[in-house]
């Protein structure tokens, strides 16, 4: 059978959504460009992108309902059912699998008693496998609401959800202290974070991150290692400082400019 309508929102929840859409509003020259931080704020208020919130943001926007579900269902950061406080997300990509990630994601399932996406009865923690958290270095990582939480183990994993459900302080391995997940949906729709200290404790990349941007300045990495090609013998490394080149450094000796390297085959048969 069709679905009817979706209900709207309570007179006063209507009323404070309004007053924040408002603020999103204004801060771009085409309303429907607000569409992403609206679909964060409605987030804030349920959880999840309910058919509400999705009808809340057609109506504000001027939309049809049609448009905005094909947003709010393309991005995974939106919810499309109701889940936990806490958006527990394990890497199973290809460096953190093979680090331990599905080994981690296995013992949560089982911890938890929960599947992918599902959420524990106390409605504390959801369960999901995430494609790439963009922390390969770290690896295996979790997220909590989108905050880091490097180098885990199964261990260390279920002793986290563990606190998360007990309500003991969890602490990010770096990034701004943990809220819940409606907090941070309102965070993402743009509206400052409060909290205090909050701002300044966001820090930014890590050691392991750093490494590879030292050495393209010529730094010394500490504990870093060149790996030369196969078949080549080590050479002498640039010193730092001392004009070490990168890709942009020109010009440079190329087959073009340098006739004892020249390009292409020797000969017709290419030997």
């Amino acid at each position: 059978m069709p679905q009817l309508p979706a209900p709207d929102y309570p007179a006063d929840v209507r009323a404070r959504l309004d007053a924040d859409a408002e603020e999103i509003i204004a801060r771009y020259p085409d309303s429907r460009s607000a569409l992403l931080p609206l679909l964060h704020l409605v987030q804030s208020e349920e959880g999840y992108v309910s058919r509400t919130g999705m009808r809340y943001c057609a109506d504000t926007l001027g939309l049809t309902t049609a448009e905005v579900t094909a947003v709010a269902t393309f991005y995974s950061m939106y919810r499309r059912r109701p889940s936990g406080d806490y958006q527990v997300g394990v890497c199973t990509n290809t460096l953190c699998a093979v680090m331990g990630g599905d080994a981690i994601f296995d013992e949560l399932k089982q911890h938890l008693g929960v599947g992918n996406n599902e959420t524990t009865e106390d409605g504390k923690v959801t369960l999901e496998h995430i494609e790439c958290n963009a922390a390969c270095d770290f690896a295996p990582v979790v997220m909590v609401n989108w905050e880091f939480f490097d180098n885990q183990t199964p261990e260390t994993a279920k002793r986290l959800v563990d606190d998360l459900r007990a309500g003991r302080p969890v602490a990010p391995t770096r990034g701004a202290p943990l809220c819940t997940y409606k907090e941070t949906a309102r965070i993402l729709a743009g509206f400052p974070d409060e909290r205090p200290g909050a701002v300044e404790a966001s820090g930014g990349a890590g050691p392991a991150s750093l490494i590879g941007l030292k050495l393209a300045k010529g730094e010394a990495a500490p504990g870093a290692r060149v790996v030369h090609p196969r078949g080549e013998a080590p050479r002498d490394e640039p010193t730092p400082g001392s004009g070490h080149l990168s890709s942009h450094d020109a010009p440079q000796r190329t087959s073009a400019s340098d006739p004892a390297n020249p390009a292409g085959p020797v000969n017709e048969e290419g030997e």
